[in-house]
């Protein structure tokens, strides 16, 4: 179920609007996803170099991300373009976000270091709906062997990618990808292809739900 693969699992495609951002966390540390205007996606470091506020807090305008704080505007490769306090400044080219590869694939936005090949991800589906993300206080292992322990009924696991588990029934395939939000948290973002009708994502939501109650009952028990 694991491996190591530099594709990491960050957000549902359908979670991230055009013009929006969301922070999460990715083995520890802050990042932001983002989505421009035409509809690109990017992840970044979710921190402003000029006093550290957390980007996912700014605003999207266009090809751009401005931070809440002092306005400092950065372009689609992190590069500061625009100080409202000094509006004639040449900006130097120092100012810069650390940036990610970002990519989507099987209804899932991805990340991985710059310059990451995405033929690791083109054993997935091209296209999914999105189901929900589930967020389950867990190990990424842990996390992941507990959907193959309780599948939904009808759906067995199949081999498929890395740090991801498949599920195969009912005419659809059931992706859950896995996202190390640190050591003992993990996010699962799960989508489906195939039969993906309402009916169908309402029922795998529902099993959903009810796998992280019971996950959360047995952490309450061993405590």
């Amino acid at each position: 179920m694991t491996s190591a693969s530099p594709w990491i699992p960050v957000a549902l495609s359908a979670d991230i609007e055009a013009g929006t951002s969301a922070g999460t966390l990715v083995n520890g540390e802050e990042r932001v996803v983002w989505r421009d205007d035409k509809g690109e996606i990017h992840v970044w470091e979710d921190r402003c170099p000029h006093r550290g506020m957390r980007m996912s807090f700014g605003f999207v305008r266009g090809d751009h991300i401005a931070c809440l704080y002092h306005g400092w505007r950065y372009d689609t490769g992190g590069q500061c373009r625009y100080i409202p306090a000094h509006p004639d400044l040449d900006v130097p080219q120092t100012i810069k976000v650390p940036t990610f590869a970002a990519t989507e694939r099987a209804g899932i936005i991805w990340m991985a270091p710059e310059g990451a090949d995405a033929a690791a991800l083109s054993t997935l589906h091209e296209t999914a709906e999105a189901v929900r993300s589930l967020y389950l206080a867990l190990s990424t292992n842990a996390a992941l062997l507990a959907v193959t322990g309780a599948p939904p009924e009808g759906y067995s696991p199949v081999p498929g990618a890395p740090d991801t588990v498949t599920l195969q029934g009912n005419n659809a395939t059931v992706l859950i990808a896995a996202q190390p939000r640190d050591t003992s948290r993990t996010a699962l973002h799960i989508t489906v292809s195939g039969n993906s009708s309402a009916a169908t994502r309402r029922t795998l939501a529902l099993w959903a739900i009810d796998l992280r109650n019971r996950l959360e009952a047995q952490t309450s028990e061993a405590a």
